[in-house]
């Protein structure tokens, strides 16, 4: 049996340690938890380190340097699984955060070359769209409280009074609804729970004092965690009200670690957010398959990479990607619906230079590749992460056992062979955050 119905949420700046069902205990998130303790949850799915890389990488199915140009741009050329779901018949529908047509303001370096070059929601192969920060980054407004959004070409600002997922979810739970007898395929990249810190409505001073809706701090930042599983849960209740749990699979998923400000409980040890950097912390997020009556309740520690979900929708789809269309996933539809597949991966690649682009001028770039047990980057550094949590310990290139250095050549061959064409313009030279090349000395 397949999916009529496919929803896929992929929540903004939460680890593993946002969610109880994975050993975070700082947070209160009881219907993600139920969704991962009756369905499937994964833990070693990664993503990259920060929000746009894996935005470009889940849409496309394709690794960061086949098609980088810059940071908050979809190039308008390529083509998204929501093109992809359009063509097997599908009717799609994205709901949430877009940053991916324009992201640098207008004042600064080299702007010009970059604003407006990405893709506008109307190409992206969604045949409804509701979205925050849908074109330039200065005009974007508030996400949460009285926001401001673009919806099927309208936009709406600063609606006084209602919070951004509420509104979000109203959608994408009104698309269902309209389409209730057809293949449907719905993209939910939230919000939550990105900076800036503010009250929820179910903060205790949302409805004390409105004029404080938009304060930052952090204290407000477990709220927003409980407003993430509260959200979810109105999307699976939406879906129940509507009769059609039996037939949609539900998709929970994080497109980086949490923010480096906030430091949480994993299996009783302190840990760090690692937002933005090529840390276990920073790519080692949750992920969870909910189908009741289709799927089991199972713990799979089968490796996830971005670039999979394309090809993984298309097996849901019951078809296959086009032959034409170059993706370097490998599908995790076998573990969801108990089909024989394509073997599960055994390694994961990861470029990763979120330059150029506004507020980058402190990055680098990363070229890595892991599986369960080792991390190796271009530059020969290794790593042991194996384990539950964030392990990550450099080993000393003087003292391999066997077992590593088996382990570091067979990851040196994954990144030699990933790093053969295609391999986009931007690339093939690294830059800083203005665009300007690097002098390599």
């Amino acid at each position: 049996m397949l999916p009529k119905k496919i929803v896929l949420i992929m929540a903004d700046d939460i680890g593993l340690e946002g969610l109880g069902c994975y050993g975070g205990s700082d947070y209160k998130t009881p219907r993600l938890d139920q969704l991962a303790a009756e369905g499937l949850r994964f833990t070693h799915a990664y993503s990259q380190p920060l929000c746009s890389p894996t935005r470009l990488e889940i849409m496309t199915g394709r690794e960061n340097h086949r098609n980088w140009k810059y940071f908050g741009i979809l190039p308008p050329e390529e083509k998204t699984f929501g093109h992809l779901m359009q063509s097997f018949g599908y009717r799609t529908c994205i709901s949430g955060k877009w940053q991916l047509q324009s992201y640098d303001p207008p004042d600064f370096p080299n702007a010009e070359k970059r604003r407006g070059t990405g893709m506008h929601p109307k190409d992206a192969g969604f045949h409804e769209y509701s979205l925050f920060h849908s074109l330039h980054t200065e005009d974007k407004g508030s996400r949460y409280a009285n926001p401001t959004f673009l919806r099927n070409g309208k936009l709406h600002k600063n609606v006084e009074g209602k919070y951004g997922e509420d509104l979000a979810v109203d959608f994408l739970l009104d698309f269902l609804k309209k389409n209730k007898d057809e293949k449907a395929f719905v993209y939910y990249p939230m919000a939550l729970p990105h900076w800036p810190v503010n009250p929820t409505p179910n903060s205790k001073i949302w409805n004390d004092d409105p004029s404080k809706r938009l304060d930052e701090d952090d204290k407000y930042f477990p709220d927003m965690v409980a407003y993430m599983d509260t959200i979810v849960g109105r999307v699976v209740d939406g879906i129940e009200e509507l009769g059609l749990t039996n037939e949609t699979l539900i998709l929970f998923y994080s497109d980086n670690g949490t923010n480096k400000s906030v430091t949480s409980h994993l299996n009783g040890k302190l840990v760090k957010g690692g937002k933005a950097e090529p840390i276990q912390s920073g790519i080692r997020v949750p992920l969870i398959a909910s189908w009741p009556g289709q799927i089991q309740a199972k713990v799979s520690s089968q490796l996830i990479d971005p670039s999979d979900f394309l090809p993984t929708l298309a097996e849901l789809a019951g078809e296959r990607v086009p032959p034409n269309w170059q993706h370097d996933g490998v599908s995790f539809a076998p573990a969801i619906h108990k089909h024989p597949g394509a073997r599960p991966r055994d390694w994961a690649f990861f470029w990763y230079d979120p330059r150029p682009g506004w507020d980058k001028m402190a990055f680098s770039r990363a070229i890595f590749a892991l599986d369960h047990k080792y991390k190796l980057f271009s530059d020969g550094s290794l790593f042991a992460i194996d384990g539950i949590d964030y392990k990550e310990e450099l080993l000393d290139p003087a003292k391999l056992s066997p077992e590593a250095k088996a382990g570091k050549a067979k990851l040196e061959k994954v990144i030699a062979k990933m790093m053969q064409p295609p391999v986009s313009k931007g690339a093939q030279i690294e830059v800083d955050a203005y665009g300007n090349p690097i002098s390599k000395k």
